[in-house]
C-alpha cells in the first residue's frame, strides 16, 4: 500500500488580489507561505519518496515548504534530460538523504490566455459577468488564446497515468504539488466524476488530500485537517 498526497500551493500574490494569474509566474503571499507550512505540520511525520511539481514557482514553494517540516529527506531537482541530468547526480552516501523532486509544465495550471493578469471583477465589466462565468465553470469552453479544463485535463491526466501512477506501484509515496485546475482534473479522473461534477469541485488551497493506493485502485480518505479526515470532496 502507498499513498497519493494531493496539495493545492498556498494563497498567491495574485490570488490575494483577485487575478487570473494561469501560467504568470507568481510566488505564494504571506498567508500562502503560512498555508504551506502548515501543511508540513500535517504532513511531517508521513514518509514521502518522491515529489511531483508544476513549473510554477507558487508549486515548487509549497512543496519545499512541506518538505522543510518532514523527515523523510531533502527534495532535490532532478533535470531528466542533457547535461544538467549529469551535472544533478549527487555521489556518495549523501544521496540517499534526499527526496527526487520532478517539475512539468502538465501540472502547471490551467492556462487563461487573455484574461491573464487581469483582476476578474473587472474582467466581468469587460466582457459581462455571464460570458466570464462560462469561461471560468464551463467544462469545454476556453477563454480567449486560453484553455478549458477540458484541454488541461488532455496534458494532466496522461501525464499522471504515465509518471504518477508507476512510483506508486512500486509501493512509493507521492507527494504532488499543483495547481486548483490541474488537481481538479485529476481529481475529476481519480474519482471519475462527470463533467457537471467537477464543476462544483474546490480545492482548498494548502490542504493535503489523501488517496491510498492498492491492488491497482485508489481510495479516497479525505482532506487532512489537525483534527483529522474531511471526507467531502469540497463540491459545493
Amino acid at each position: 500500500m502507498s499513498n497519493l498526497i494531493l496539495i493545492r500551493h498556498g494563497e498567491s500574490l495574485w490570488n490575494k488580489l483577485n487575478l487570473f494569474t494561469g501560467w504568470v509566474d507568481v510566488p505564494l503571499s504571506e498567508k500562502g507561505v503560512e498555508e504551506a507550512l502548515n501543511a508540513g505540520d500535517l504532513l511531517k511525520h508521513w514518509r514521502i519518496d518522491v515529489i511531483f511539481t508544476s513549473e510554477l514557482v507558487r508549486a515548487i514553494q509549497t512543496a519545499m515548504l512541506v518538505m522543510s517540516k518532514n523527515c523523510s529527506g531533502i527534495p532535490k531537482i532532478e533535470h531528466e534530460n542533457g547535461m544538467m541530468k549529469e551535472w544533478g547526480l549527487i555521489y556518495g552516501e549523501d544521496g540517499e538523504r534526499y527526496v527526487p523532486t520532478y517539475k512539468s509544465w502538465h501540472l502547471n495550471e490551467r492556462y487563461y490566455g487573455q484574461l491573464q493578469g487581469l483582476n476578474k471583477d473587472k474582467a466581468k465589466k469587460i466582457y459581462g459577468e455571464e460570458q466570464v462565468l462560462l469561461w471560468r465553470r464551463s467544462y469545454d469552453i476556453a477563454p480567449p488564446g486560453g484553455e478549458s479544463l477540458k484541454d488541461t485535463a488532455k496534458r494532466t491526466i496522461p501525464y499522471f497515468k504515465e509518471k504518477i501512477i508507476p512510483e506508486l506501484e512500486r509501493g512509493k509515496n507521492v507527494l504532488v504539488s499543483a495547481h486548483g485546475n490541474s488537481l481538479r482534473s485529476i481529481v475529476m479522473h481519480i474519482e471519475g466524476l462527470s463533467k457537471e461534477e467537477v464543476l462544483k469541485l474546490n480545492i482548498p488551497t494548502g490542504v493535503p488530500l489523501i488517496y491510498e493506493y492498492h491492488a491497482g485502485k485508489l481510495k479516497r480518505m479525505g482532506y487532512l485537517y489537525e483534527w483529522g479526515y474531511d471526507k467531502s470532496l469540497h463540491i459545493k
